[in-house]
């Protein structure tokens, strides 16, 4: 029998967006009278917030319910939530006998009531029953220096591989207002960096009849600078809407990094179209040139999906053309998924798995030794470093050129207090993280 309160683990799988969901979560459970276990084994509640987007995502997903399942104590309830319970509900419950529920967007504020554990609520408010989205729920407080900040959810693009819309809705802006009060909650709380992420991040704004808004957050934001914030940093911008006034204003505000996560997909005009893509090799190389031309130090990244159906050996060689022309930092590639209900997956053109697994080791080949080399520039430079924590291998940060829990980090070789900022020297380079040494005179901030 547990005595005292109830313990809850949650794992979180799949992107940023999720990641603002499980901080959701946590604070219902919190309000529920849980309390947070060291680790999985000890908690009396295990939850998954599940990521549904591609065949590997899903099968993650099933992987890690199957072995917290095994990894629980006697008595312990597992929850499935998250985008695979909200896409696959029924068929997930019965697939998994494991799960003592499976919980889609509506109930995520109420899990532990679902599986009996919940006690009188403390002092959080409440969204009413019924509610889809999680985006006004209140949140759980920070625990690093910088912070996922979701302003929107779903999506109202019709890209023929992704099947996000049909689970996650059309999109729906958070009020600009509701934004800034949660930002400064957080900045408040300590957070020195906010990430703002949605599905489609540029196009904030439309479905409460203010196209363009997300400039004029950025500039809300900026406001908190006053009380501690130092960066601003977007990512999945689609590369139609990267244009003034959101690009000049990220140029130009102190407090936005210059960073640019462009959703590129391919460089092939011919199978972007197929895609229901905007966008083509020149297109994408005229918008980096004009960010570079401004700011020479800007830091991209983007990923790109191999082996869509109708992709040609000239259309794989012109996307090794662009990489090798554009230069990015950070590039990431994965092998495409048919998705049920999307558009792609009845096309015609489907590539072998050999050849898409020959593409992505193609791919790397060529984006490999642009990041090492865009990291190796770096040596004997100074960086002003954010620093998030430390562990066994010392204190670690991020500068602008790092999006957390997705690039690199800066490791450094002196202990420096979580949540400052420091100038430092990079004095090597490790795959993709750099090491420095901080400057005499310490903290920049």
């Amino acid at each position: 029998m547990t005595t005292g309160a109830r313990r809850f683990h949650i794992e979180t799988l799949g992107c940023p967006k999720n990641a603002v969901d499980s901080d959701r979560i946590v604070a219902s459970l919190l309000a529920d009278g849980l309390v947070p276990a060291t680790s999985a084994d000890d908690a009396d509640l295990v939850v998954v917030n599940t990521c549904a987007f591609v065949e590997a995502a899903r099968e993650e997903s099933v992987e890690v319910l199957l072995s917290l399942s095994s990894e629980r104590k006697p008595g312990a309830k597992l929850v499935a939530t998250g985008c695979m319970a909200e896409r696959y509900g029924a068929e997930l419950a019965e697939a998994l006998p494991e799960a003592d529920a499976v919980v889609g967007f509506a109930g995520a504020d109420r899990i532990a009531g679902r599986v009996g554990l919940a006690s009188t609520p403390v002092t959080i408010s409440r969204k009413p029953r019924g509610v889809r989205d999680l985006l006004d729920l209140p949140r759980a407080a920070p625990t690093a220096p910088w912070a996922y900040l979701k302003i929107a959810e779903g999506c109202d693009r019709a890209c023929a591989f992704c099947a996000i819309p049909s689970f996650r809705g059309p999109q729906r802006s958070k009020h600009p207002d509701a934004v800034f009060d949660e930002a400064a909650s957080l900045v408040d709380q300590g957070v020195h960096e906010l990430v703002l992420v949605a599905q489609d991040l540029a196009w904030y704004g439309r479905d409460i009849d203010a196209a363009g808004a997300l400039a004029s957050l950025l500039r809300k934001l900026d406001r908190l600078r006053d009380r501690g914030l130092e960066r601003q940093r977007l990512l999945y911008l689609y590369p139609s809407e990267v244009h003034d006034p959101l690009l000049s204003t990220m140029l130009e505000l102190p407090s936005v990094v210059p960073y640019f996560d462009l959703s590129l997909q391919h460089a092939s005009r011919p199978l972007l179209a197929r895609m229901k893509r905007w966008g083509s090799a020149d297109r994408f190389l005229r918008l980096i040139e004009r960010i570079r031309s401004e700011r020479p130090d800007a830091a991209f990244r983007s990923s790109f999906i191999s082996g869509f159906p109708g992709e040609t050996e000239e259309m794989h060689d012109e996307l090794l053309e662009f990489l090798a022309a554009a230069q990015l930092d950070w590039a990431g590639f994965f092998a495409y998924s048919a998705e049920d209900g999307t558009a792609a997956a009845s096309l015609d053109g489907v590539v072998d798995d050999g050849v898409v697994r020959e593409r992505l080791v193609e791919l790397a080949a060529v984006q490999d030794p642009i990041t090492a080399a865009a990291r190796s520039a770096l040596i004997g430079t100074q960086i002003d470093v954010l620093v998030d924590g430390a562990d066994d291998t010392g204190t670690h940060g991020r500068t602008f050129r790092e999006a957390p829990e997705i690039d690199g980090v800066v490791v450094l070789d002196t202990v420096v207090p979580v949540g400052t900022t420091v100038q430092a020297v990079v004095i090597d380079v490790e795959g993709p993280d750099l090491h420095a040494t901080p400057v005499s005179n310490g903290a920049a901030s």
